[in-house]
């Protein structure tokens, strides 16, 4: 009885976060509603007799999912506020790009760029950064969707062969499925896949941008100084990840403090701290409550045991299918939940099939614009951006998936 309700609310949750355009209803207000109604229903009429006591200790290591993520994404967030405020990244695409450059190389060049990009850093920061790029230029609404979709697919592919580049890679990797090794013959497969799908994007893309020539401007040395810090927290963040399992969340609050205390000490303008912290200000809070309540929404799914169900579709799928639509489900569910529950499961696979698994759980959540970290940033940065909108390049997307799992699991035939 309670599965059933806390299902239709679900369902509810997800119609009015497609209907979103109609209703004119933020999809930040609905899951924040459901979310916490859902787990309000699970303490009044709990599951399997559990105590108070037993569900909060799981309601607290959901809050603690919930805001490792949101300060992550504060951190991040601020940096790229900031910098785009200053037109940092604005100038220094002005100073790279050509005069004139057509729109379908642009696509592979954002493309390649968003790809490289979440392979070296977070998919989160990726993802500001290549939009960053993309709202600067003077597009219209249908080709701003376009790059945009490119972007998130890119972000998404770019670090699943890489244990710092996705969660669920890192999840797989420890649980002894795959190796190092194993995983570096993804980037192959993933990278032709990111190109075909701009291939396809830019078709009928046959116009040429004109970079507006503007006189340079100079550029301060707390920008520089700024921009510097970001750099390196991506880059520490990386390194400490690997070496020594430091949580990203730390290194990034970290990078965040020294950035306010070069402003106030090192530049020597005492004004400047204080406008640097308003840029908190200016982050979309919108996105931030909108994972909240997609995270309690998907923490629910769990508690009733509905993301268990699904590694039953290897008792009559083989796996080499079943990977397949596991990532296309990923969409739906989110992926580290989904992983973690297959994991559990200890479902006979080989080395090959854990490999193309890898890609299809990373890959497999750009079907649906909620379907990942990336697809909801992009969602609250290009307004355009809508369920419906990024639902028109499904077909698009799905091609380009199904090319890069096949890849995947050719690619694992070298193992």
């Amino acid at each position: 009885m309670i599965s059933g309700v806390i299902l239709t609310l679900v369902a509810l949750a997800f119609i009015l976060i497609v209907i979103e355009d109609v209703i004119h209803v933020n999809k930040a207000k609905t899951t924040m509603f459901f979310g916490t109604l859902s787990w309000i229903i699970i303490f009044v009429a709990p599951l399997d007799g559990l105590s108070s006591e037993a569900l909060k200790h799981k309601l607290d290591h959901n809050i603690l999912e919930i805001a490792t993520l949101w300060l992550f994404l504060m951190a991040a967030m601020t940096f790229v506020a900031y910098l785009n405020s200053k037109g940092f990244i604005q100038n220094l695409v002005h100073r790279i790009m050509p005069a004139q450059i057509s729109e379908r190389k642009l696509m592979f060049l954002v493309g390649i760029f968003a790809f490289i990009f979440s392979s070296i850093s977070d998919n989160i920061t990726a993802t500001l950064i290549s939009l960053a790029v993309i709202m600067s230029l003077k597009l219209d609404a249908k080709k701003r969707i376009k790059y945009a979709t490119l972007i998130v697919f890119a972000v998404n592919s770019g670090g699943v062969s890489l244990i710092t580049g996705d969660v669920t890679t890192l999840m797989i990797f420890l649980a002894d499925k795959v190796t190092i090794s194993h995983l570096l013959l993804l980037i192959i497969p993933a990278a032709i896949s990111v190109l075909l799908l701009a291939g396809m994007l830019s078709i009928g893309m046959n116009g040429t941008l004109t970079f507006e020539k503007v006189d340079a401007k100079s550029i301060e040395k707390t920008d520089i100084a700024i921009a510097a810090i970001f750099l390196s927290t991506i880059l520490g963040t990386l390194l400490l990840s690997a070496l020594y399992r430091v949580p990203p969340v730390l290194s990034f609050l970290f990078g965040l403090s020294l950035m306010f205390l070069v402003a106030q000490f090192l530049m020597r303008k005492k004004d400047v701290n204080r406008k640097i912290i308003d840029y908190i200000r200016e982050i979309e809070y919108d996105t931030l409550l909108f994972f909240v309540g997609v995270l309690l929404l998907v923490g629910a799914l769990k508690e009733i045991g509905v993301l268990a169900q699904f590694t039953t579709l290897y008792q009559h799928v083989a796996p080499t299918y079943a990977n397949y639509l596991m990532g296309i489900m990923s969409a739906l569910i989110d992926n580290v939940p989904l992983t973690a529950a297959l994991l559990k499961a200890d479902i006979a696979m080989n080395a090959r099939q854990w490999l193309a698994f890898t890609y299809a759980t990373g890959v497999g959540g750009s079907m649906l614009i909620i379907g990942s970290a990336a697809g909801i940033i992009a969602m609250s940065k290009v307004k355009e951006l809508t369920f419906t909108s990024y639902l028109k390049m499904s077909l698009y997307l799905l091609v380009a998936y199904t090319i890069g799992y096949y890849g995947a699991y050719l690619a694992g035939s070298f193992i």
